[in-house]
């Protein structure tokens, strides 16, 4: 599903303007943006928890010439947890249930 597929999904069931839409679900996307970039965590219960974490530096090789060790620097990066009812919806899709 894309961003303009969710637009049209939430126009659809709510029967509103794609233009109504579109300016909504940006929104929605730049604040969770803003909030990582603070360091906040966003929690959407049911749903799960987008937060940033501390990657460490670590050692990696170069998989054209494994000999040669490349230093990787510690970042932070954007990770999701997705929430119980998502894993169970997800749990029930792989088996069959829809």
């Amino acid at each position: 599903m894309t961003k303009a597929d969710l637009v049209d999904v939430i126009s659809e069931k709510l029967k509103e303007p794609k233009k109504l839409v579109t300016p909504i679900v940006e929104e929605v996307f730049d604040f969770i943006k803003g909030a990582l970039a603070k360091g906040e965590k966003c929690t959407f219960v049911g749903f799960g928890v987008f937060e940033v974490k501390d990657r460490a530096a670590r050692e990696g090789r170069n998989p054209q010439d494994p000999s040669k060790v490349v230093k990787i620097p510690a970042k932070k990066v954007p990770v999701f947890r997705p929430g119980k009812d998502l894993k169970e919806r997800v749990l029930a899709m792989k088996k069959g249930k829809r």
